[in-house]
């Protein structure tokens, strides 16, 4: 129930409580039995079932992660982060290293005089050499 359906119920309650006195007998009698039958029909109270969720891991082993900030839970949290920073590292530096021996490989070409004399003074020779550096 919402807060504005329990006041409501609660405004109702009083104003028939006011009102209990003035009302016949039969009326009283009836709302009597209704009641006791709305009673008899309640369901019966349940146990309350809660869901647990527990860690499922392949391969999991007893109490070792059960701890919040246990060791091996903090080491089990830091080796893939670890893993990850070490692979981008070397994304990093094998990229670089491509991008190193392209340049030493178009700088060994100029200075082995394998171009001819009009390259160097070929506009668009320049901004080739220019965008394979960046």
């Amino acid at each position: 129930m919402t807060s504005h359906e329990l006041d409501f119920a609660y405004k109702v309650r009083h104003a028939l409580d006011e009102q209990l006195a003035t009302l016949p007998a039969a009326t009283t009698d009836s709302l009597a039995a209704a009641r006791k039958l709305a009673l008899s029909r309640k369901k019966k109270d349940s146990p309350l079932q809660v869901f647990v969720a527990e860690r499922a891991i392949a391969g999991y082993v007893g109490d070792l992660f059960d701890k919040p900030l246990s060791w091996l839970g903090r080491f089990g949290l830091a080796v893939p982060v670890f893993v990850v920073a070490i692979g981008l590292v070397g994304i990093f530096q094998f990229e670089q290293q491509q991008r190193l021996s392209e340049i030493a490989d178009i700088d060994a070409a100029v200075l082995s005089d394998e171009l001819p004399l009009t390259a160097y003074v070929d506009h668009g020779f320049n901004a080739y050499l220019a965008k394979l550096v960046e």
